[in-house]
């Protein structure tokens, strides 16, 4: 297939999986073809709505998105899944591939499975996570699954920006401080008590309601939802308190002003990374090592360096 960006979208659009995976491929690798892809696919966005599963690793969350993706085709919806994967050292991919995940759904026209690594590209994941969004959403996927491996910083962030984002625990997780330290308290929309068939359940959702009681919640208090994500147990649950937060949100324009808002940070991080671009490229080359060297001289303090490198941009 072509690798132009603008025909790959015209194609991905009337949802042609091939061109989808290429879009997806472009956009991780970043650079002026991901760019021309993004501005092409703006246009045919904005319809599809995010789902964020993050939590500990061994929380059953890739588990928990097969459940709710069968739940979600039982309605006959089609869904997107990014996994948001750890990054090999040696092939710069996800670690944790397709083929290990959801292997119910691998066959299934209306699901779409794509593991993504950060790769290493100016932005990381941060950047190229909304831009694979985009591309789902345009291919015209009414519910986009974003699920998480990790509860690092970057991972936490991607999740907090779905519409709406639940937060996997375990019976017996215990540590109410790590997880406000990870900032799973602050981005929860949705806890889920998964492996709920085991001992400290109870417990568990106590502790989280002990900790809700104590944290600074608008008007919409996530509710704890109890499942046994390899049985089916308290998915309909799960999805069904999606379903009501999404209405909630579309009262009154909450959802916009949250996507509004979405959309700011993302400008905003777009203009940050570019700038640190151009910075880092500021501070090499003949005028760089010139400045340096009047620096070390004592002729100029570093300020005044700093400044002449900025006005030669």
């Amino acid at each position: 297939m072509q690798r132009d960006p603008e025909a790959l979208v015209a194609r991905a659009i009337t949802g042609d999986r091939g061109a989808i995976a290429k879009l997806i491929s472009m956009v991780e690798s970043g650079g002026p073809d991901a760019t021309i892809a993004g501005a092409a696919l703006y246009p045919h966005t904005g319809r599809g709505y995010t789902i964020g599963l993050t939590g500990a690793p061994g929380a059953g969350k890739s588990s928990l998105t097969d459940a709710l993706v069968s739940r979600i085709r039982a309605d006959g919806d089609e869904v997107g899944v990014l996994a948001i994967d750890p990054t090999s050292p040696f092939s710069g991919g996800a670690i944790l591939g397709d083929r290990v995940r959801m292997q119910d759904h691998a066959t299934d026209p209306g699901v779409y499975i794509r593991s993504m690594a950060t790769r290493g590209h100016l932005g990381g994941l941060a950047l190229a996570t909304p831009r694979a969004v985009r591309v789902l959403d345009a291919a015209g996927k009414p519910w986009i699954v974003i699920e998480t491996v990790g509860v690092g910083q970057v991972e936490v962030e991607i999740a907090g920006a779905a519409d709406t984002t639940v937060v996997v625990v375990n019976p017996g997780w215990g540590d109410g401080v790590q997880a406000n330290k990870a900032g799973l308290m602050e981005i929860a929309d949705l806890f889920v008590v998964n492996k709920a068939d085991r001992d400290g359940v109870a417990e568990t959702v106590r502790d989280l309601e002990m900790m809700l009681d104590l944290s600074a919640h608008s008007d919409w208090r996530p509710r704890i939802i109890e499942t046994v994500a390899t049985r089916g147990d308290g998915v309909a649950e799960l999805w069904d308190a999606i379903k009501e937060h999404r209405a909630f949100q579309e009262q009154n324009g909450r959802l916009a002003r949250r996507r509004e808002e979405r959309l700011r940070e993302e400008l905003r991080s777009i203009v940050v990374t570019r700038l640190e671009h151009e910075a880092s490229a500021a501070c090499s080359g003949e005028r760089f090592e010139a400045l340096l060297d009047a620096v070390a001289a004592r002729q100029l303090d570093p300020h005044t360096a700093a400044a002449e490198l900025l006005r030669d941009r």
